[in-house]
């Protein structure tokens, strides 16, 4: 797999490739500094998938890439594309590029799981508010202020949370069609496809949530009052026609609703107030980072010192500047994410 990577591309000066070993027992990360992996990252113990694309990212931004590209440890992705996935980012035209593989399509899976990408696929674009073709896809292109800007919170995967944040933070996202390999195993992710479609469904609510708290609330809010009103409606016609004394059952259950409205409504804004307060914070703590790297660069104009890692060993070179329009490329970083398996020596 690591073999099937570029080893150079247009306009990029510097390629270095990232392994996160999240915790496996056969060896991956003694696999990966065998075959000259420029930095390897290791959990203690297994994380999860959206655990190990936060430390990717986190990593990659540590050694100074301004592109990161994500694939998996699986192979499924060629290595040929990761072109076509940067060409929008050095364009000027994306933030993010997502592989779109057209997984309905793909002939080599089953109709139900055909017909679930198609399902879900159109679920999240409309809650999202935007055509997004697949979803899942794990082959994906960042710029390093995109990256910088990714918070990570759900421990399941990241593939729908990161579109989500790109999506609400106004990053411009591109799809670009890709093919895969055939898969060599299956997936360990998800136990089954019901498991699969409930965890995704619930990261997105959750997700979803958390920006737009008073809006989904609001909407349940109202439901419980409506509902509330027609009990309580009801009691007011058999009052009105004198027989009021034998429906007070309905006028107590449109009462609780109504209360249990107010107190959805009220939660729902105190949940926003929240939500505001996230922003503010990671607004701050992204200045903060931005001036942060501002010093470090200009006390290293002035006494440069030769990088160090603590997980491989030195670089021969420092990452070097690409200038583009003013704006400088410094290289690419490659996160191939491992989950308890060994990479493809291949």
């Amino acid at each position: 797999m690591l073999a099937d990577l570029p080893k150079q591309l247009a306009r990029i000066d510097c390629i270095e490739t990232l392994v996160i070993d999240d915790g496996s027992q056969d060896g991956t990360a003694d696999v990966a500094k065998r075959l000259g992996v420029t930095h390897v990252e290791s959990h203690r113990v297994n994380r999860g998938l959206a655990a190990t694309f936060a430390t990717g990212l986190e990593v990659a931004l540590s050694q100074g890439a301004t592109i990161i590209v994500n694939t998996d440890g699986d192979h499924q992705y060629p290595g040929r594309f990761v072109a076509d996935l940067i060409q929008p980012i050095l364009s000027g035209r994306a933030d993010v590029v997502v592989g779109n593989r057209n997984p309905e399509r793909d002939v080599r899976h089953q109709w139900t799981k055909r017909w679930l990408y198609w399902l879900g696929r159109h679920t999240i674009s409309w809650i999202i508010g935007k055509p997004i073709p697949d979803p899942v896809s794990g082959f994906r292109a960042y710029t390093a202020e995109c990256a910088r800007q990714m918070h990570i919170v759900t421990s399941y995967s990241y593939t729908i949370e990161s579109l989500v944040q790109c999506v609400e933070k106004g990053f411009a996202i591109e799809f670009v069609p890709i093919e895969t390999n055939p898969p060599t195993r299956p997936s360990r992710l998800f136990r089954s496809k019901a498991s699969f479609v409930f965890r995704s469904g619930t990261t997105l609510l959750r997700v979803f949530f958390m920006f737009h708290p008073l809006k989904t609330l609001a909407w349940l809010s109202t439901v419980l009052g409506v509902i509330g009103m027609i009990p309580i409606a009801r009691f007011l016609l058999f009052y009105m026609m004198g027989k009021g004394n034998g429906h007070l059952q309905s006028l107590v259950l449109g009462a609780s609703l109504l209360i249990l409205s107010a107190i959805v409504l009220v939660a729902g804004l105190l949940a926003d107030l929240t939500s505001q307060n996230r922003k503010l914070l990671e607004r701050l703590n992204h200045g903060g980072t931005e001036s942060s790297e501002k010093r470090n660069q200009s006390r290293n104009s002035v006494n440069p010192m030769p990088p160090t890692f603590s997980s491989s060993p030195p670089l021969a070179h420092p990452l070097p500047r690409l200038g583009r329009g003013g704006r400088g490329v410094s290289g690419i970083c490659t996160t191939v994410t491992s989950n308890h398996q060994t990479l493809d020596e291949k």
